[in-house]
């Protein structure tokens, strides 16, 4: 599919690359076009350094969605990873020990190596654990978005990203063995001493559930019925290298991708000066590279960008950039 029938058609799009080829404002871009063709779309950012308020022109409350004003259909969230680590409070801030007021008599037990590790255990790549919560968040629970735009972190995190999914479904699993292997114990021995009734435990099923839902939004990011991925890259030979990565990445993890956006082309070379003309050439060289090496994988889906005069961001602009997004599929 085109990149004009995925934002028409499907529940998630990814966009993702190289950090600084203009993945949000392409992301950004998108969104717009989308809503305004009848979509209600939510952009969320879950790069750590944002830049989705900067784009779209407008203040962002951390951790919060914000309807775009004078942009019908359109709300945007950047993710706080210091609000929302408060997600993961409970079911890993487990301490037995100190709830019972014992740290004395117990602390010479047997297995208390295991215990502390219970008690420490912190999901494995926090930034990217917080970004697969939020898409937990809209994608397996009830909400009236059409289509769920994710600007995702630079290639590094990215790939982290995708492989989280059995990462954390694997530490969950520990963890929900250790809480096993804990839980009982020492909830029978502070009933003897403090005398108090059995209470329901509730983390296990919490945990339970959150493992099932990540190996949902796992099936969900893998279906190209409801999401794909679009790389934006620049023409140049970092860049090259860094996308054919991603791409295998996206192909090992089975994640749909359909488009590569190539940004930031210069364009007639009798406007230019030598510099620039200079570039226009080591770009077209590249360009050649980039046709062979990723339209035998892609077909016919690579979107050629100019460079632009003006700095890229607020609503005329981006809404000028999408023109160029829908319409200039090679």
């Amino acid at each position: 599919m085109d990149l004009k029938e995925i934002l028409l058609n499907l529940n998630i799009v990814m966009f993702g690359g190289k950090g600084g080829v203009g993945k949000t404002t392409c992301a950004s871009s998108s969104a717009i076009w989308a809503a305004e063709h009848c979509r209600n779309t939510l952009i969320i950012s879950t790069d750590p350094a944002h830049s989705l308020g900067d784009s779209l022109g407008v203040d962002l409350p951390p951790g919060e969605p914000k309807q775009i004003p004078g942009i019908d259909n359109l709300t945007a969230l950047e993710i706080n990873p210091k609000a929302n680590i408060s997600e993961f409070r409970g079911l890993t801030n487990i301490n037995p020990i100190e709830e019972m007021g014992m740290p004395d008599i117990m602390g010479g037990m047997p297995l208390m190596e295991d215990l502390q590790e219970l008690t420490s255990m912190n999901p494995p790549g926090i930034d990217e654990a917080l970004a697969l919560l939020k898409l937990l968040e809209f994608v397996e629970t009830e909400h009236n978005y059409d289509l769920i735009i994710f600007d995702t972190a630079p290639t590094g995190h990215t790939l982290r990203f995708l492989s989280l999914p059995e990462t954390l479904s694997g530490w969950i699993g520990k963890l929900i063995k250790m809480r096993i292997k804990f839980g009982n114990m020492f909830g029978a021995i502070k009933r003897i001493i403090t005398r108090e009734e059995k209470k329901d435990d509730n983390s296990l099923k919490i945990l339970e559930r959150l493992n099932n839902s990540i190996l949902n939004a796992r099936d969900d990011l893998t279906n190209p019925l409801k999401n794909s991925f679009v790389i934006i890259m620049i023409p140049e030979e970092m860049a090259i290298t860094e996308t054919g990565r991603l791409l295998n990445e996206l192909i090992k993890n089975n994640i749909p991708v359909s488009n590569i956006v190539v940004n930031q082309l210069y364009q007639d070379p009798s406007d230019l000066c030598n510099f620039c003309r200079a570039r226009r050439e080591m770009q077209q060289r590249n360009l050649i590279k980039i046709r062979e090496i990723f339209n035998e994988k892609l077909g016919k889906n690579l979107i050629e960008i100019p460079l632009f005069k003006e700095e890229i961001r607020k609503y005329s602009k981006l809404k000028e950039l999408g023109k160029y997004l829908i319409n200039n599929t090679r």
